[in-house]
C-alpha cells in the first residue's frame, strides 16, 4: 500500500508558532536523515489523523511531497493529545534505497477459529507479541507479517524462529527465541491434565 502526504516547509519555529499552526488546523513536524539537513514541515491535521488510523501507514514507505518535491520517508514518531483526537507533532525519516531499514512490523494472526486447539478443544489464543523488529531494504518492507495458526493444538506455540518472513526481510537479532503466540486450555490447563481428570 502506498501513501502520499502533502506538506509545506515551515519557517517559524518554537512553542508559540507551533500553537498557532495547531489552531490553524495543521501539525508541525520534521523530516530528518539521509544526506540533506533536517527540515521543519507542517501537514494538514485531518488528513494526517485519518492516515494514522490505518495500520499500514505505520510500517510503509510514505511519499512525502514538501512544496512540490517528493521524497520517500518512514513515520518515526508522533505525539498526540492526552485525551483529544489531536496530533501535536510528527517525525519522518528519509529512506535511502541502498541502506537497510530497522523498523517494527505488525503481525497478522490468521486461521485462529479453525485451529484444532480452539475449534475442537475450546482453547484460548494467547497473543504474546503483536509486532516484530525487522531489517530490510525499503523495496522489501512488508506492511505486515502473517502468522498461520491453523495447525496449533492446546499447548502448542509459535516462536520467533518459526515465523515465515518475506524475501529480503530478516528479524533483528534477539537473545532468546521468544514465544509469539500460543493456545492455552481454559483455566490455563493443558489437554493432558484435562484427560487425566
Amino acid at each position: 500500500m502506498t501513501f502520499e502526504l502533502i506538506a509545506q516547509a515551515r519557517t517559524l519555529q518554537g512553542t508559540g508558532a507551533s500553537r498557532r499552526l495547531r489552531r490553524a488546523g495543521t501539525v508541525p513536524g520534521i523530516v530528518y536523515g539521509g544526506e540533506a539537513a533536517a527540515q521543519a514541515i507542517e501537514v494538514a491535521h485531518n488528513d494526517l489523523l485519518l492516515k494514522l488510523k490505518k495500520e499500514a501507514f505505520h510500517s510503509s514507505i510514505i511519499s512525502l511531497v514538501v512544496d512540490g518535491k517528493k521524497e520517500a520517508v518512514l513515520l518515526r514518531d508522533y505525539q498526540t493529545h492526552a485525551y483529544k483526537p489531536l496530533v501535536l507533532h510528527i517525525d519522518f525519516q528519509r529512506v535511502d534505497a541502498t541502506h537497510e531499514l530497522h523498523i517494527k512490523v505488525p503481525l497478522h494472526f490468521v486461521n485462529e477459529e479453525v485451529a484444532p486447539g480452539v475449534k475442537l478443544s475450546g482453547g484460548l489464543v494467547n497473543h504474546v507479541v503483536t509486532e516484530v523488529e525487522v531489517l530490510c531494504l525499503a523495496k522489501d518492507l512488508p506492511a505486515f507479517i502473517e502468522v498461520d495458526l491453523s495447525a496449533l493444538k492446546v499447548g502448542d506455540s509459535i516462536h520467533l524462529s518459526q515465523l515465515k518472513l518475506p524475501a529480503g526481510v530478516k528479524l533483528v537479532a534477539h537473545t532468546s527465541d521468544d514465544v509469539v503466540v500460543g493456545i492455552v486450555g481454559k483455566g490455563g490447563s493443558s489437554e493432558g491434565e484435562a484427560a487425566a481428570e
